[in-house]
């Protein structure tokens, strides 16, 4: 596989998904993971995929890390900015976000071993985020959702 060189600074582009679903009382609920390197909780995300649309690749990134499937909104619906750690050096990166509605969980999935999975009421997965703008990713899109 050939290697990009990169220049330092670059802002490298990322895909994620924010699944969501509604309870029977009508209350919402988001599916957070956490990440495999340092157990933050985060979104599912990832890396474009070649020959998938972004909001596709969001949807792939969802299947793998959390085992959802369900309907992709295809335009996004937010994107905040992090330092991703790498194996030696962080890379700044900017991660657009689709809504994902989950239609089901799966009982197993790809990477169910590496990452735990939990849903959360939206103020909780704010507060339980690190990155300021994912938090406020998740506060902007359940204050459009719920109206």
């Amino acid at each position: 596989m050939k290697k990009i060189k990169r220049a330092p600074g670059e802002i490298r582009a990322q895909i994620a998904a924010m699944p969501i679903r509604r309870l029977a009382d009508g209350s919402m609920e988001i599916l957070l993971v956490t990440s495999r390197t340092t157990h933050r909780w985060i979104v599912p995300k990832g890396w474009p995929i070649k020959g998938l649309t972004a909001p596709e690749a969001a949807a792939r990134e969802a299947f793998e890390e959390a085992g959802v499937v369900g309907r992709i909104v295809p335009e996004p619906a937010g994107s905040y900015i992090y330092w991703k750690r790498m194996s030696d050096h962080f890379a700044l990166c900017e991660v657009t976000l689709y809504l994902l509605e989950v239609e089901r969980q799966l009982p197993s999935w790809a990477e169910q071993g590496q990452r735990q999975v939990q849903w959360f009421q939206p103020d909780d997965a704010a507060d339980l985020v690190d990155e300021p703008e994912l938090a406020t990713a998740i506060r902007n899109l359940t204050g459009v959702l719920v109206s």
